[in-house]
């Protein structure tokens, strides 16, 4: 415990109110936070909007640039981590919770409710698929790319601490080692305790609500989720303290067989045929599309308010989530280099995101229809956390696949939770690569305390608001950020251009050698044609 900082106690104190607020009065907590959003999002949506496009620009950027080929480390250090563990370190800590929460759910209620189409046309069906890859696809990944590269880059090239404080140096000087710094440091901690909270309460509502789905002795009730809550806090308390390479990887494998497995079971089960056309026309219309939907602001077509319940609001909720997913992605990346980072970070994810929606969503809005409306009136009456387990239940082996289900999202409520104690852990010593177990545990208790006492006095959209809002200042915080990597890759480009002359020079000097050689052979040459003359 000796190596905690201040950030510790000033962060567990505003947890700690927090908490106490969402609990004591939760309907002044989501009035208050509620308007405070509701003013960002209607007066700063373009913000957002222009930033996480800002982002992907830049990240794309980097793939191109000479500084691509730089490691996130010494020159020569190999990564730590194979491709697929790298990615299922990605899938698991960047959105698989919400992946297989939403998957069915939200291209539904995009069917129903589109920004501008006919509701339940073809045209509705085509917007819901679309924009569910647009919410889950390249934006989010860039932004997390811009903070896990940052963090990655200062802490393995430049021996950096682990925190984001220590990214802003080269802008900022030695602030970042005073108030100013803590400062950083604090939102970034805040935006993650909270985000996980609300992950833990939504992840146990829809734990609670397969369970009940399944066997009809379990109620679909908060002492339910609360039983849930406790009984994955030892869980995921038990992973933290093995470690990242066992508990954490351990976990993110089995996520990623489980949601392949899944995966693969509806695809063959489902509409195979439908769900591969769903694929490939999606995709097509994703990227001749993302330009527009990148820039749009609803300004003339009249759907403003979907846009900010849903564009602005996930644009946000990335952005406050990246300081944990960026923490962690950074922390797992080491020996990459900046291109192979960048191109694993945005195309993988998003692929496997697309597939994914294209499976269960675009079954989904099939089965929707041959039902008759049915998934979508179950989901509206018993909860989105429904739509999955409804959707699986039309299709044989119903109970084997269901109980799949409920493994899979424990395991990424594990795997998520286990992350958000590690990342705590982190940016409360100091950067630590391998925290104590003690502070983790803590964190992994406020966590899950924050969760249950929110979900049982009804706070948890209050925080979740909050945790939004928490965006604000940390996108001015991933402008800085940005800005900061740049100045620092300018003095590589020095470095680069010393290699390339040394390169240069060597080419020169081999040429050189060869030229003199084929004159010593032209002369050897000459010798013996003289001395068989002679």
């Amino acid at each position: 415990m000796r190596k905690l900082t201040p950030v510790f106690y000033i962060s567990f104190s505003i947890a700690l109110l927090f908490i106490i607020w969402g609990a004591v009065a939760p309907k002044n907590t989501e009035k208050v936070l509620g308007s405070i959003q509701s003013f960002i999002s209607e007066n700063l949506g373009w913000f957002y909007l222009l930033s996480a496009t800002a982002f992907v620009i830049f990240a794309i950027y980097l793939v191109f640039s000479p500084y691509g080929k730089i490691k996130l480390g010494k020159p020569d250090e190999k990564p730590e981590y194979s491709y697929f563990t790298w990615f299922a370190f990605l899938f698991t800590a960047g959105m698989g919770i919400g992946l297989v929460f939403w998957g069915v759910a939200e291209p539904l209620y995009h069917y129903y409710g589109p920004p501008v189409q006919e509701p339940e046309s073809s045209a509705a069906a085509a917007a819901a698929l679309q924009y569910s890859f647009f919410h889950w696809g390249i934006h989010p990944w860039a932004i997390y790319s811009v903070v896990a590269l940052s963090l990655a880059y200062f802490k393995f090239r430049h021996d950096s601490p682990g925190v984001l404080s220590a990214v802003l140096r080269p802008i900022l000087g030695d602030r970042v080692d005073g108030p100013l710094g803590t400062l950083v440091n604090v939102i970034v901690v805040f935006a993650t305790i909270f985000g996980v909270a609300t992950s833990l309460g939504f992840g146990a509502a829809q734990v609670t609500g397969g369970l009940s789905f399944t066997f009809d002795f379990i109620p679909n009730n908060i002492g339910t989720q609360l039983i849930v809550i406790a009984f994955i806090t030892v869980l995921y308390l038990i992973s933290a303290g093995t470690g990242l390479n066992k508990g954490i990887r351990i976990l993110s494998m089995t996520n990623v067989y489980l949601a392949i497995g899944l995966m693969l079971f509806l695809l063959i089960v489902g509409p195979t045929v439908y769900i591969l056309d769903v694929f490939t026309t999606t995709i097509g219309h994703y990227l001749q599309n993302l330009p527009s939907m990148s820039f749009s602001t609803a300004t003339f077509s009249g759907d403003r308010g979907w846009l900010e319940s849903w564009t602005i609001f996930y644009w946000s909720w990335w952005i406050a989530w990246s300081p944990f997913v960026g923490t962690f992605i950074a922390r797992v990346s080491r020996g990459r280099t900046i291109r192979e980072f960048v191109v694993g970070v945005l195309a993988v994810p998003t692929l496997f995101g697309a597939l994914w929606f294209s499976v269960f969503g675009g079954t989904g809005i099939s089965i929707d229809n041959a039902l008759g409306g049915k998934l979508y009136e179950v989901m509206t009456t018993l909860g989105d956390e429904i739509a999955l387990f409804t959707l699986l239940d039309q299709f044989p082996l119903a109970p084997a696949m269901i109980t799949l289900a409920i493994l899979l999202i424990v395991s990424f409520f594990v795997t998520s939770a286990d992350s958000a104690t590690f990342v705590l852990g982190m940016q409360t010593t100091n950067g630590s690569l391998n925290p104590p177990i003690s502070v983790k545990m803590i964190w992994g208790l406020i966590q899950s305390s924050a969760a249950a006492v929110l979900l049982y006095f009804g706070g948890l959209a209050g925080l979740e608001t909050a945790m939004i809002i928490a965006a604000l200042p940390f996108t001015v915080i991933m402008y800085l950020m940005v800005f900061s990597i740049l100045k620092a890759l300018r003095s590589e480009k020095a470095i680069l251009q010393t290699d390339k002359a040394v390169i240069q020079a060597e080419r020169n000097r081999l040429k050189q050698e060869r030229e003199q050689l084929k004159k010593e052979k032209e002369r050897l040459k000459k010798q013996v044609k003289d001395l068989r003359d002679h």
